[in-house]
């Protein structure tokens, strides 16, 4: 099975861009979630980490 798909992306002209391609928006994607953790305002944070605890926006029905 493997050999099959193996042959036939080789035959497919172009593909070897693929593989770069969701490798750098991988890559890009971690770096700016990793920048977004360290700039964040500590304010911001824990007022949604407080979300779940909150009772005051309590839905009844």
């Amino acid at each position: 099975m493997l050999k099959f798909v193996k042959n036939h992306m080789e035959s497919i002209t172009g593909i070897e861009i693929y593989p770069i391609i969701s490798l750098l928006i991988f890559f890009i994607f971690f770096v700016a979630l990793f920048w977004w953790v360290f700039t964040a305002k500590k304010d911001y944070i824990n007022t949604v980490s407080n979300i779940p605890l909150d009772n005051q926006n309590d839905d009844t029905l």
